[in-house]
């Protein structure tokens, strides 16, 4: 029986016996959830925990690619599609681009996520090659304009190429490195840091009927799986971040399931990335159909992945999510 461990993350400088760091964070927790596809789950204490699952649980996260891991991380989302549910066509030119990047590092993200290929439920395949031209001049600009940490949001060896020549330093793949066969071994080959997202099916099917056996174990699994892949090409643990992949190919329910139990996801050893913002879920739990109106649910769901320990959120509202997390910490 393979056995899964939740912390039941808590947080406060007044800490009983026997209560261990998560991630090396200022979070801690006492006992676990132990969970298995087969028996019902209970609670253990954190020492009764397997070293090995525990190890990979509180082991403090290595920076990635200079920013610090055991404080949250805000990835600014910079679309340079006509297509995203969002902002799509608001960046399509390199001068609205950079200035949308520069207010970003402005207001608190040090991450800026670039992406040339819409992932929203039913988007189309772009050719590489438009995907290149789209995000590699942006790249280009603002890796001249701004000391932030550039990622490329690509499905696509050549894309990420272009994009780590240009000054990309973080491949975030939405298949989970399940598209392109040749991208994991060029991202081990460059030895950049990597976030492995889980999809079920792609964008233009992903909606229309995902199953599960158990969807919070069978993405830990998926991506257990993956991390090992990576592992095995050369790319150690500490370079991988993780996501969930909130609304792909999930359905409210499945989301929900995730976002509860996030804490799981630290027995894989990675940083966490969660990425939330505006989502459709959020428009239908919050009464909100207008996406640039989401601001306030998105914010919601991301403290609450904080609050579990996640690392990075990824989010538009930049400034917004900037001060909530201010407050988070201050009252923290």
């Amino acid at each position: 029986m393979t056995a899964y461990y939740r912390p039941l993350v808590q947080h406060g400088p007044t800490r009983p016996a026997g209560a261990v760091s998560l991630a090396g964070q200022p979070l801690w927790f006492t006992h676990a959830e132990k969970l298995s596809r087969t028996e019902t789950p209970v609670i253990v204490t954190a020492q009764d925990v397997p070293h090995e699952a525990l190890d990979l649980l509180t082991r403090p996260r290595a920076d990635i690619a200079g920013l610090a891991m055991n404080q949250p991380q805000i990835m600014g989302i910079l679309n340079t599609t006509p297509d995203s549910f969002s902002d799509g066509g608001m960046h399509n030119s390199v001068e609205a681009a950079l200035s949308a990047a520069e207010q970003m590092v402005a207001h608190g993200a040090t991450i800026l996520d670039i992406g040339g290929e819409s992932t929203r439920p039913g988007a189309s395949f772009v050719p590489e090659g438009e995907e290149i031209a789209r995000t590699q001049p942006v790249i280009e600009a603002i890796r001249a304009n701004t000391t932030a940490l550039i990622s490329i949001d690509t499905r696509k060896a050549n894309v990420a190429r272009a994009a780590w020549d240009t000054g990309a330093g973080l491949i975030n793949d939405v298949s989970g490195f399940t598209f392109d066969p040749q991208l994991a071994p060029f991202c081990a080959e460059v030895d950049t840091p990597v976030c492995v997202m889980h999809m079920q099916g792609d964008p233009s099917s992903m909606q229309d009927d995902p199953q599960y056996d158990d969807v919070l174990l069978d993405v830990y699994d998926f991506l257990a799986g993956q991390v090992s892949k990576l592992e095995q090409l050369g790319l150690t643990r500490d370079r991988i971040v993780v996501d969930p992949g909130i609304g792909f190919g999930k359905t409210l329910d499945h989301n929900l399931t995730l976002l509860r139990n996030l804490s799981l996801f630290h027995g894989l050893g990675c940083s966490i990335l969660l990425g939330v913002s505006r989502k459709g879920f959020i428009g239908q739990i919050g009464q909100e159909p207008r996406k640039d109106a989401r601001g306030p649910g998105s914010i919601a769901v991301a403290l609450s992945g904080v609050s579990q320990g996640a690392q990075i959120v990824r989010v538009h509202d930049v400034v917004e999510t900037a001060q909530a997390l201010r407050l988070w910490a201050a009252v923290r």
